[in-house]
Parts: C-alpha cells; structure tokens; sequence
C-alpha cells in the first residue's frame, strides 16, 4: 500500500509517499509560494533532487504539479494516482473534538473549520489541502486527518485548564491543547521499543527541540503534560517565540507601544525568543557560533534556553514523582551535543551519567544513547518521523474501509 502523506499550508504544500510495504519513502518534495505569480517546486527521489518554478494559483494547481511529477518524466514513481491507497494530511487544531486520528467526511472537514479561531493560520490551510486533494484524487480515496494535539487529549483537566474565569473556558474552549503530538507520540513508542517495555510501564519525558520546541511527560502510557497551551506560542523560550511569560508584560507593551492584537501577536512569534534576545540569530547552528566567540547575548540566549529546558523536565519529573527516559528529538534536540550534555549534567543528582562519545556521534539522523550503562535514567535521541506517523494511522484506518 502506497500512502501519499500531505502537510498544506497557508503558502506551501509538502508531501511524501511512502511505500508502507518496508516503510520507505519514495519521493518527497514541496510546493513553495502557492498563490504567487511564480511558485517554487522541489522533489526528492531515487534519481535525485528536482527543482523547478513553475506557477500554483492555488492548492489544486499545486496538486496537479505534484501528480505530474509523481507519475511522469525523470521523477517519475509511480504510474498514476491510482496507485496510491490513501492520503493522510497532517492537521494542526483537532480540539477537544479529535482525540485521534479521523477519517476524513463532510462532517469532518466541518469541525475543523469549526476550529479555525484556535488556529487561524493553520487549520484554513488544511482545509483547502484537503479540499484541492479531493479534486485531483476524487472522494473515492480515503483521506485521514491526524490531528497533531490528539496524543495529548489525555491530559487530565488539573494540567490542561488555566486560571481564568470557567466561562471563558465554557464560551471559547480556552484550555490547554499541546502541539508535537505525533513527533512525541513517535518517539514515545520508538523508546518503550528500544528499552524492550510497553510504554504503560515507563515515566517518560520526550523532548521535542526544534526552532518551536515542546516537552511532554507521559505516565502510564498517556500524556499528563506538554508545554505548548492553547498555540504554539506557549512553553519555553524558542527561535522566535517568547515562550510563557507574565501575561502583564503583554497588557504593559500594548500600553506603552500602542500595539494592536495582531502587532502584539507578531512580536511574540516573529520577534522574540532566541531571536530576539541575541539580535536576530534564531538558528541554533548560528547560535552556538555567536556564543563561542563571546558575543554575550547570544550566550544569554543560549542560557535561558537551557535552562527553561531543565525547568520544564524538573516540574515533569516532580508531577510524575520519577521518571525512567528522557529523549531528545527535533532539528535541536537531534543536533545540538552542547545542549544535551548541558541537559543531561545538570540531572547527574539524579543519577544520570553521561556518555560524551555517544552524544558526538548522535547528529543528522543518528539516534543512541546518551546515558551510560550504570545510569539510573535512560537518556536517548530518537529521530523523529511524523510523516511516517501519520502514514502508519492513514494505513490503519484506509484498510477497514477499504477491506
């Protein structure tokens, strides 16, 4: 069974087939300034890496380019669509109405666009990436929404409601939701495996670092809690992101500022975080250069990430009075040596140790461990392949309507 795996945006589209007979990624590529005058295509193949510009109005015309590339010329991999089983979309704001992955309907696409207000960037763009596939594959091919808060719907009301007024909660659905899920949920089962115990046995941190960045802890196999709240905006400090903050900081700025919510809204997500405390180096790569040859407010930066980090996998081991693993993933988390052995020295009270020659290896797509064989807690890096997540549900869920 070949999936067709499809992330759609506002501006892009990416995608990958993935043949689910052995797992492997056929091609995989994206669509770039769809609505433009002129877009940008790339696709990834056996052969090679295809780029070409090529204009896409809109998600249906990218669709088409996608299709084009897939079934003819030089990236060809297939012979038509037909080949392609089932499609699986990537969606960002399930709510509290989607605690799993969904065969997408009428009624489906309906409570998305329901849940727009909660993600107004995301969910409208998915919405069109599913009404253009419907175009171009027709109805007949079974779609699946996997929502990426779903994993976290098992938090318990104690972690996910904020201490504000109920009926805003009753009004506007104003809680926590989480974000990463199905990097974490990924990962999550990729260490229960690793450590050879079910995942219902093991006190878990998963650690999604990336230039947004979440934490998760897991406890009998279900999430208790996640750092990201109601957007991604909430949890640590990240590349753009402010992170929590006082939310008086924000009432202050309006004030002094004059912004309006969208100026405030774009400060906090554009400007801020790493970015904005370092003077504009966002990357990690960039960072960890600045910071080595002393630039004091990217070290500043470099600082306050590392140490919200520990804070968060502090409070987690707190609420699950222990915890067994820890694992690293993410562009950050599967890169960064200095951040995790940071991390991880910091937990030797714990009883962690630390294997330096294990972390130097662990970089592009190299998972391990990081722990030493005497280390009371485990610590790993486990790639992360939400893609494959959501190719794995779309097959699960196609095969019952399919028979």
């Amino acid at each position: 069974m070949k999936i067709l795996v499809i992330n759609a945006g506002s501006s892009s589209l990416k995608f990958q087939l993935i043949d689910m007979n052995g797992e492997v990624v056929i091609a995989k590529g994206t669509c770039g300034r769809v609505g433009a005058e002129m877009g940008e295509f790339e696709i990834k193949t056996e052969q090679g890496k295809f780029e070409k510009e090529v204009a896409m109005a809109n998600h249906t015309e990218a669709f088409l380019v996608v299709k084009e590339a897939l079934t003819s010329g030089e990236t060809k991999v297939i012979d038509s669509l037909s080949e392609i089983s089932a499609i699986g979309h990537r969606v960002v704001q399930g709510g509290a109405i989607y605690k799993e992955s969904t065969l997408i309907t009428d009624d489906v696409i309906k409570g998305i666009e329901s849940l727009c207000d909660l993600a107004p960037l995301h969910n409208p763009a998915h919405i069109q990436g599913i009404n253009a596939c419907m175009e171009v594959f027709g109805k007949d091919v079974p779609e699946v929404a996997v929502f990426d808060n779903a994993f976290h719907s098992t938090m318990p009301e104690e972690a996910y409601m904020f201490g504000i007024p109920y009926e805003y909660y009753e009004k506007y659905q104003i809680r926590r939701y989480g974000f990463h899920g199905t990097s974490h949920r990924y990962v999550s089962g990729e260490c229960a495996n690793i450590m050879g115990k079910d995942l219902k046995d093991i006190k878990l941190i998963t650690c999604h670092l990336g230039n947004g960045s979440s934490i998760t802890a897991i406890k009998d196999g279900k999430v208790i809690d996640t750092s990201m709240g109601l957007t991604p905006l909430d949890g640590f400090v990240m590349g753009t992101r402010s992170g929590n903050l006082d939310p008086s900081v924000v009432t202050f700025l309006q004030e002094k500022e004059g912004w309006t919510p969208a100026e405030t809204n774009a400060v906090l997500n554009k400007k801020s975080g790493i970015a904005g405390i370092s003077g504009g180096f966002s990357d990690d790569r960039d960072i960890q250069k600045e910071a080595n040859e002393g630039n004091k407010r990217a070290d500043l930066a470099r600082k306050m990430q590392w140490y919200q980090i520990r804070k968060y996998i502090g409070q987690y081991i707190a609420a699950m009075q222990g915890v067994d693993a820890i694992v690293f993933t993410g562009g950050i988390g599967e890169n960064s040596q200095p951040l995790r052995q940071n991390i991880c020295e910091s937990f030797a009270y714990l009883g962690i140790t630390f294997n330096a020659e294990e972390n130097a290896k662990a970089i592009r797509g190299v998972g391990g461990e990081l722990s030493g064989a005497d280390s009371k807690v485990k610590v790993y890096v486990i790639p992360t392949n939400e893609e494959l997540m959501i190719a794995r549900d779309t097959k699960e869920i196609a095969e019952k309507v399919l028979g």
